[in-house]
């Protein structure tokens, strides 16, 4: 619930924290037993300086908070405090096919 919100939230804030010209997706929220902490974790698609739209969305955290508990907060017994991680997940996937890439055309060459 957290994620799928969070996501929305993203998409009408996200351009006035970050700017227009990036990408980014939550692609998982892992939130403590005890909903004192929500992990959410991002991926940024056209930004070169992942860390700084990291760093720009942990300075919004009031703001996104508050969005999301004008979503979910009376679904949610306790709306717990957000922060971010940059998953590079895809970005690894990418790495790894360009290296097997290379590797297949090296083996073609020989």
């Amino acid at each position: 619930m957290i994620r799928r919100s969070f996501s929305t939230i993203l998409q009408a804030e996200g351009p006035y924290i970050y700017g227009h010209d990036k990408l980014v997706t939550v692609t998982s929220v892992d939130v403590t037993p005890d909903f004192a902490i929500a992990k959410v974790y991002i991926s940024i698609f056209n930004g070169e300086d992942k860390d700084e739209v990291v760093t720009q969305l942990q300075k919004a955290t009031s703001v996104l908070r508050n969005r999301l508990a004008q979503r979910i907060g009376k679904k949610i017994r306790r709306l717990p405090e957000l922060d971010f991680y940059l998953d590079e997940t895809v970005d690894e996937m990418y790495r790894v096919n360009q290296l097997l890439d290379g590797l297949k055309k090296k083996k073609d060459d020989n």
